[in-house]
């Protein structure tokens, strides 16, 4: 069990909630609890925030629980056999073997060398992806699986998710304040939702390929509208595949 599965299940206990309980308050399936708290499922830091605050440790945050503290929740042994060789390193030597040894205790060598190979390992199973804000600056984060190698089939270091600025797309229920998950595309993708730069400002705007060189970018706050936009007019960054809304 991982130090946030732990407790999240004895604070419930505490509080006599059950996992049923909890997991509608929170949004979730019971099963996904119960794997949370048993140290088998993968979970975000927004989620984990979101459950502990349900159960009453609403004084939980970052500073509290690091980024391996959150992704812990996820049995990494088996998941990554770098972890696994970690796991054997940090096991304790049989106490005979101990008091027979002559030779000084070392302090940090092996213990170090396995906290490098896990935090190595879980490296290669989650990422830190940036929120960034209207002027490409990042204002927060979200932890996130990676899934052979991937972030929603891209390159995980170039994925992002953006901070939704205004509601100009609350007809395509996207509002200020959302978080549009980002994957890189410089070529218009038609029909699709996509972040582009239009004269050094970034907007969200779905895309509807018109011919070889036109698109038509529509917004929709109270009313549908469209720009008919040459190419060489506007930047593609990237196009959203998802997008999260705040609690």
């Amino acid at each position: 069990m991982s130090r946030l599965g732990d407790l999240i299940r004895t604070e419930r206990l505490r509080q006599k909630m059950t996992p049923k309980q909890v997991a509608r308050k929170c949004g979730v399936s019971e099963s996904y609890l119960l794997a949370v708290e048993a140290g088998t499922r993968i979970i975000a830091d927004d989620q984990a925030r979101r459950i502990l605050r349900t159960i009453g440790l609403r004084q939980q945050n970052e500073a509290d629980f690091s980024l391996d503290d959150i992704a812990a929740t996820v049995d990494l042994a088996q998941a990554n056999p770098a972890v696994a060789r970690a796991v054997e390193v940090r096991k304790p030597a049989p106490e005979a073997v101990r008091v027979a040894s002559t030779e000084p205790e070392k302090k940090g060598g092996d213990e170090n060398v396995a906290g490098s190979v896990w935090l190595d390992a879980l490296k290669s199973v989650m990422k830190n992806v940036p929120v960034m804000n209207a002027v490409m600056q990042p204002v927060d984060h979200r932890l996130l699986p990676i899934l052979n190698g991937r972030i929603e089939g891209a390159n995980p270091d170039k994925v992002f998710y953006f901070l939704v600025p205004d509601d100009s797309m609350r007809g395509f229920r996207v509002h200020q304040g959302d978080l549009a998950l980002i994957v890189p595309a410089q070529s218009p993708v038609d029909g699709a939702l996509m972040l582009v730069d239009l004269q050094g400002h970034r907007h969200l705007r779905k895309v509807k390929k018109l011919d070889a060189t036109t698109v038509l970018l529509q917004h929709y706050n109270r009313e549908l509208e469209a720009d008919s936009l040459q190419l060489n007019e506007m930047t593609f960054i990237g196009r959203v595949v998802r997008v999260e809304f705040e609690p």
